[in-house]
């Protein structure tokens, strides 16, 4: 399960960034996850609130934004929006793809006080 780990990552880039800011506790994190990104969205909730305890962030609720899997297509030279790797282009059929977005992970903004 690779997001405990990740779950991990985003709490210490949080505790970071709030106490940077003189914050005392985080009330909100924003993550936002590309549906390319390989992350099971519940799995990475359950992670987050377990990795939360005891740090500023403990009593914060996460928010996850969803963003669709984009691709430039090879065949036909056009933009498309995919669900999954290995998806053929919804334009001409081909299978040539270069993923160009909805492949990562980041934080968005946390709210802090």
């Amino acid at each position: 399960m690779h997001e405990m780990s990740l779950a991990e990552s985003v709490r210490e880039i949080v505790d970071e960034t709030a106490r940077g800011n003189g914050a005392h506790r985080v009330t909100r994190v924003r993550l936002e996850i590309g549906r390319l990104a390989q992350i099971e969205l519940q799995a990475m909730q359950f992670a987050f609130d377990v990795v939360k305890r005891g740090s500023l962030a403990e009593g914060a609720s996460l928010e996850i934004i969803e963003v669709n899997g984009s691709a430039w297509c090879l065949g036909c030279s056009q933009p498309a929006l995919i669900a999954q790797r290995g998806q053929a282009c919804p334009h001409c059929g081909s299978y040539q793809l270069q993923v160009n977005g909805g492949d990562r992970m980041r934080v968005m903004d946390i709210e802090i006080e």
